[in-house]
């Protein structure tokens, strides 16, 4: 499938879809590479300061890093362009007219949006009202 770029059809067709796993941004060490694997992480970014993680909060757990603020992850499974302009605007507005913080994560295939655990279900009511 095509990636989509024209953002009235991204929003009509983006489906937002919520995990069910709790999960934490966690930090390693900048060269803390080896942990990975055995995190299962869902995101790894690398910064100057740092390895960031997404994982569970229960594997966070199981290896003594921090397992706050718990998030949830919603998928919008429509394949968006990379070049696409408008939809992290469009929904990031849209969560924060009803006052859900959002961290974005863009993947090759679908944009993931990482919201606070207590406010998943307004973030998906929030998303599928845009659509």
């Amino acid at each position: 499938m095509a990636a989509i770029s024209h953002l009235p059809t991204l929003l009509a067709t983006m489906q937002p879809r919520l995990a069910a796993d709790q999960l934490v941004f966690c930090a390693l060490p900048a060269g803390d590479w080896a942990r990975i694997a055995a995190l299962d992480p869902v995101v790894v970014v690398r910064e100057t300061e740092a390895l960031t993680v997404v994982v569970t909060v229960a594997a966070a757990g199981e290896h003594g890093l921090a397992t706050a603020p718990a998030m949830r992850m919603i998928t919008l499974d429509v394949h968006s362009d990379l070049e696409a302009v408008g939809l992290t605007a469009a929904f990031a507005t849209a969560l924060t007219e009803v006052g859900i913080s959002a961290n974005v994560v863009a993947g090759y295939h679908h944009d993931h949006i990482f919201v606070p655990d207590d406010q998943a279900e307004d973030a998906m009511r929030a998303l599928e009202a845009l659509q």
